[in-house]
């Protein structure tokens, strides 16, 4: 991908990319967008981890269960329910989040760019992602997988219709599922695209904040 020039404070405006007409019809109000950052992985500098530190102190059980029945939280476990999938079960990234928290006694570091997202997504609600910015093909899109695709780089087909995060060679992820391996943040990424899907009920104002929150803890790390 190509690294936008417009920059919003500390990291490039985020890109929209698109949706498949039948896939948007399905589902209103889904969207795909992101933002790329230059950040190599490595263990978070003292600020992030002191930054983990405090949102641990501010979000306690109460806030978990609670969680579930704020606009954001409950805007993906409505669409996991729309894509057959259990919430309960498979669980949304914030609330996923919540419960390491509960089970951790904190959010644990686990270097970048995982901090950055784990602090977006904890503080926002949206769903993020990371992938290698220099490993993509192009603009990102969701759409149905076609007969024969299978994850970029990965042997085994997805079932046709499989609703996928896309760029312009092929799948990249599983909607809320498995992400290809070519495509991952590796040791040796020197770019690293974040990645936000929005659904229905998430205002576009959070997504924005969200890709701004994670790719401006990266850009200052």
């Amino acid at each position: 991908m190509e690294a936008s020039e417009h920059r919003v404070g500390w990291v490039p405006a985020p890109r929209q990319g698109w949706v498949a007409p039948h896939v948007a019809a399905e589902f209103p109000g889904l969207g795909i967008a992101w933002t790329e950052v230059e950040c190599r992985p490595r263990r978070s500098p003292e600020p992030v981890r002191r930054r983990l530190r405090d949102l641990s102190d501010r979000f306690y059980g109460s806030h978990a269960v609670q969680m579930r029945t704020r606009a954001i939280p409950w805007a993906y476990r409505t669409f996991f329910r729309q894509i057959g999938l259990d919430p309960d079960r498979n669980r949304t990234p914030v609330e996923q989040l919540a419960l390491e928290r509960l089970f951790d006694g904190g959010f644990k570091s686990r270097g970048l760019p995982g901090d950055a997202l784990t602090v977006a997504i904890v503080e926002t609600g949206v769903a993020l992602r990371a992938f290698d910015a220099d490993a993509m093909e192009g603009a990102l899109c969701i759409r149905d997988s076609a007969p024969g695709e299978s994850l970029v780089g990965s042997a085994g087909e997805l079932a046709q219709g499989t609703l996928v995060m896309a760029d312009d060679e092929g799948p990249v992820a599983v909607m809320f599922g498995p992400r290809a391996e070519a495509r991952a943040v590796e040791g040796h990424s020197r770019r690293i695209a974040v990645v936000a899907t929005q659904v229905d009920g998430v205002p576009q104002i959070a997504v924005e904040e969200a890709l701004w929150m994670a790719g401006a803890t990266l850009e200052a790390a």
